[in-house]
């Protein structure tokens, strides 16, 4: 009996955990992979990522862009490594691989080399930095695979209402354009129909952009229906209020993020993106007043969301703690070329991000029950 209280229990739609929850999750991997280079840990964060997107997605058509995100991170490495190649590096290096030819350059384009040789050190700083931003993509896709966006919109601000129904619209478009293409082709196999070539392409293609228009005139027609786009009358002074909050605010938390992005801003950037996000999220609750609209049963942050946000929470503070005491194994050199360590406490902090693969609801078989 005890055992089956501490497992996760079957999601529905009175308990399926917040979408926002999922996107902090993300950010605070996200966040700790930006502290270090080192490819051992990146790679655990990915793995960390992809355990949970494993366990927890659903069959919806959003949850199938996490595999988009890892070979989208898979190009962005390779192109890195490319422009590493044929643009040349900054980073000196004495083992040599190979040398290309290199195409002279007038004098005004001096610092900039075409082509030359290649040094292993290079590489090995482009494949590292190609990591890290690899890592970041992937953290993003595995959020846009675990959150639902319609339920995310609901949990908005009212004044983010309009910016956040088109990146709704957008970030659901491609997947449903996806699930129309393979939905025409498997039905032009079992017809004996071709499904390669050009006619092919042709003919599913007509079908698959008169479904797009067709889905754009009912999300028009709905969102119309709902009074999208009312405003309520907001006296002057809120509305300059409201400008300054919000602009002071972001600049805040653009400035705080470079600080903790930054090696010398670390001081400085966590209190400087708190002032600005406390900004923000006034400028934010004043601007909701202009904003006309209802929640029909609002999603709830209960212990769970906490669990899982906190996770991700805590991987990004030990991690920024992690690059404080010990630089060097989360950075590890180029010049001297040495192999990359695994250091255990970091690597162990990063484990944390496991957390919602045993905490969130399970989800069922089919999500048309979540997403009502």
């Amino acid at each position: 009996m005890r055992e089956g209280r501490l497992r996760a229990p079957q999601a529905r739609r009175g308990n399926a955990l917040h979408a926002g929850a999922w996107w902090l999750w993300a950010l605070g991997l996200a966040t700790a992979a930006s502290r270090t280079t080192n490819p051992l840990l990146l790679g655990l964060i990915v793995g960390v990522a992809g355990y949970v997107v494993a366990a927890r997605r659903t069959d919806a058509p959003w949850a199938r862009s996490y595999g988009a995100f890892v070979k989208l991170g898979l190009f962005v490495i390779g192109l890195r490594l490319l422009f590493s190649m044929v643009l040349g590096s900054p980073i000196p290096g004495t083992h040599t691989l190979f040398t290309l030819p290199e195409v002279p350059l007038p004098a005004w384009a001096q610092g900039i080399r075409f082509g030359g040789r290649v040094t292993a050190e290079q590489l090995v700083f482009a494949f590292y930095d190609g990591a890290k931003l690899a890592t970041l993509l992937i953290c993003v896709g595995a959020a846009n695979a675990l959150a639902n966006p319609a339920r995310l919109l609901k949990s908005l601000p009212a004044a983010l209402y309009e910016a956040g129904v088109a990146v709704v619209v957008a970030m659901t478009f491609a997947p449903n354009m996806v699930a129309d293409v393979v939905r025409l082709r498997t039905a032009r196999r079992l017809r004996g129909r071709p499904t390669g070539g050009v006619g092919a392409v042709l003919q599913i293609g007509l079908p698959v952009l008169e479904g797009a228009l067709e889905r754009s005139v009912a999300v028009a027609a709905s969102m119309d229906a709902r009074g999208y786009g009312r405003t309520a009358h907001v006296p002057p002074a809120v509305r300059h209020t409201t400008t300054v909050l919000t602009l002071g605010g972001l600049l805040g938390m653009c400035a705080g993020t470079y600080g903790l992005l930054a090696a010398e801003g670390a001081g400085y950037g966590l209190p400087v993106l708190g002032i600005g996000l406390v900004l923000a999220l006034a400028g934010l609750r004043l601007g909701g007043r202009r904003s006309l609209r209802t929640r029909y049963r609002p999603d709830r942050w209960g212990v769970r969301a906490w669990l899982v946000a906190g996770s991700g929470a805590a991987v990004a503070a030990l991690l920024i703690r992690a690059a404080s005491v010990d630089p060097e194994g989360l950075r590890p050199g180029v010049v001297p070329l040495v192999a990359p360590t695994l250091p255990l406490w970091p690597a162990a902090a990063i484990l944390i991000g496991l957390l919602p693969a045993f905490v969130a609801p399970v989800p069922p078989s089919s999500s048309k029950e979540l997403d009502r």
